[in-house]
């Protein structure tokens, strides 16, 4: 019951997704073969955990090279610039060892009015470079929506019950070769082994001839069982972590001293109902000014100063955190001084699948999301100011950026850690808007493109990327003015980005200042709403509201799109109908007759005047009798 109940409830949903989808993207049509950009995007194989989930072949398949694909070995051109990928091709390019492409795409196309050939790649549907007047955002829109129905109707065939993933602990070898640690920090622990102290380092397998086989992210406090440089083996045991705590460890050694430590005040005891045993967790405090911290201290009672200039052994505890260590004791680098429990294994069921794709073409943030640093640099810790705590990353160059972290979040990162740009700063849910503005238009296209991707393929749903990126291009399009410069626009306004484009070449040409403007982020509902024409955004939802706004500003449809021209009951300017097509006669090519030549010719059949009309000269009447 629960299954038909949902299939009838969740068919409507995913209609309602397609139909906003199309509206966003209607206008998105092949308007031009090449704009001429110079830009485009990397693609590598995309890999979870160690494995490989889709390999590099398969999507780059039917799109265009940027640039020339070149063997690193015998520096012969596999793929030219601006050819287009084929099955064999892209089989060269795997032979080869490529890792990486660089191709163009719909996110960095440069036409004015829709999508550029080039950019767009291969016809999916006739298997063969796009042709233009192609309505591709309609396919887009559609290509999405259409397996949402399938997704809604999947919890049908499980039956309710979600699919837990086993937490993943150890790691190991998938192909034989030599280790290497990229930007991993390491320290040895009292049993001999080395133990992971930052979080954004990576290992990687290299053959050979240099090439990175594998190369898997390594979490904080991993213990592992190899060294930098060993050979390894197939099926080796390279690493292991506790999958369920994040932990607090110690850089060095010497003795554990606390600080605003409290039994009853900022520390309480809990007994553990599985085990019987008694914990220590950090909770709280009603003062503001006490921050529970654990510093290791040396013989002479000086708090150790850390390597390469990281400030000193002092580990600040948020609340939730279990302390491990007793003061006065011990401790050798490598040892864990206190932890936090993950919140481990989220279901997923699909009942996350579609509204998980809604809220992320809806560009909503995620309640509780991660705080991430636009910046990147080492971090500091400021004073408590109503009751947030003030983080501090300060990079080499430029302003240090400031975070104010509530209480009761806990900060994942340290005094005196290295952050990069985009590297969260306290754990959670990562928020769309702030991977634009940390890590710019490209890093946000890639992530929405592996989250929608991730939701279909737990469902075995295969859609090309080219179609997400179709969408994401729409929901960028517009501009927020952060200087107006000698432009006509106001500070704050939001603009389509063709315009802000325009005007801004035409203040340059008169040698005047151009405007500064960032990229925004809207979701496709708001992004369908915001469009240049009035008459496909009022036919679409929110009607009063969309006309009484144009009418007060003013505004004139020029009619672009699909949408308005279906309304207006015009021929739509996609397929044959398409701008290129406006001017074109139709006829056959029938050779021209000079004047004067008709005399010469006819004259022999030409019937004379005098002779009666229903016989013909030789006597045959009419109607051949």
């Amino acid at each position: 019951r629960k299954g038909l109940a949902d299939t009838a409830l969740k068919t409507a949903n995913s209609g309602y997704l397609t139909r906003r989808l199309v509206d966003v993207a209607q206008d998105a049509i092949i308007a031009e073969e090449d704009c001429g950009t110079l830009d485009g995007i990397y693609v590598s194989s995309l890999t979870e955990g160690g494995e490989v989930i889709e390999r590099m072949v398969d999507r780059v398949l039917g799109r265009v090279a940027l640039d020339d694909i070149v063997s690193p070995y015998t520096d012969e051109v596999i793929v030219e610039a601006n050819q287009e990928i084929t099955e064999e091709l892209a089989q060269k390019i795997e032979d080869a060892g490529i890792d990486r492409v660089k191709i163009r795409s719909v996110l960095t196309c440069q036409a004015k009015r829709g999508i550029c050939a080039l950019c767009y790649g291969r016809d999916l549907a006739r298997g063969r470079t796009v042709i233009q007047g192609e309505a591709v955002g309609v396919i887009a829109a559609q290509s999405i929506g259409e397996p949402g129905t399938q997704l809604t109707m999947r919890t049908f065939h499980i039956g309710g019950t979600a699919s837990g993933r086993a937490e993943k602990s150890m790691l190991e070898a998938k192909t034989d070769g030599k280790m290497s640690f990229i930007n991993v920090e390491t320290v040895r622990n009292r049993d001999g082994l080395l133990v992971v102290l930052n979080r954004n380092g990576e290992l990687a397998i290299v053959d050979q001839d240099g090439r990175k086989k594998e190369r898997t992210k390594i979490s904080l406090g991993a213990r592992l069982y190899i060294n930098d440089g060993d050979q390894v083996k197939v099926g080796q045991m390279l690493a292991e972590w506790d999958p369920f705590t994040l932990p607090i460890i110690t850089a060095v050694a010497g003795k554990v001293k606390f600080g605003d430590i409290t039994e009853g005040v900022t520390v309480k005891e809990l007994i553990d109902n599985l085990t019987g045993l008694s914990r220590r967790v950090v909770v709280e405090p009603k003062d503001a000014n006490l921050r529970p911290r654990i510093s290791i201290k040396d013989e002479n009672n000086r708090t150790i100063k850390m390597k390469g200039g990281k400030g000193v052994a002092r580990y600040l505890l948020s609340d939730g955190v279990h302390i491990l260590k007793n003061e006065g004791e011990e401790v050798l680098a490598g040892d864990i001084i206190a932890n936090i429990p993950r919140a481990t294994t989220k279901t997923k069921d699909i009942t996350g699948g579609l509204p998980r794709v809604v809220e992320l073409f809806e560009a909503r943030k995620p309640k509780e999301f991660a705080i991430i640093s636009e910046v990147e640099g080492l971090v500091s810790f400021g004073k408590v100011t109503k009751g947030k705590r003030k983080v501090v990353v300060t990079p080499e160059v430029g302003e240090p950026a400031e975070y104010l972290i509530p209480k009761g979040k806990y900060v994942i990162v340290h005094e005196g850690d290295k952050v990069m740009a985009g590297e969260a700063l306290v754990d959670g849910p990562t928020n769309p808007h702030d991977i634009l503005k940390a890590l710019g238009v490209k890093e946000l296209a890639k992530y929405l493109v592996n989250e929608v991707q991730e939701v279909y393929r737990l469902q075995g749903v295969r859609i090309n990327d080219k179609h997400i990126e179709v969408i994401v291009r729409q929901m960028l399009r517009r501009v927020k003015i952060v200087d107006p410069g000698d432009t006509r626009f106001l500070m704050d306004e939001n603009v389509e980005r063709i315009i802000f484009e325009e005007e801004n070449e035409e203040v340059i040409a008169a040698g005047k200042q151009a405007a500064v403007g960032e990229p925004l982020f809207l979701g496709i509902t708001k992004a369908s709403l915001s469009t240049e024409s009035f008459i496909s955004a009022a036919s679409f939802q929110e009607t009063t509201k969309v006309l009484t706004q144009a009418s007060v500003e003013g505004k004139a449809d020029f009619l672009i799109g699909l949408k308005e021209n279906v309304i207006m009951g015009r021929l739509i300017p996609a397929g044959t109908g398409s701008r290129q097509f406006n001017k074109m006669k139709v006829g056959m090519d029938q050779p021209e007759v000079p004047e004067g030549a008709i005399d010469e010719m006819d004259s022999d059949i030409l019937i004379p005047a005098d002779v009666d009309a229903g016989v013909f000269p030789g006597g045959v009447g009419k109607n051949g009798a």
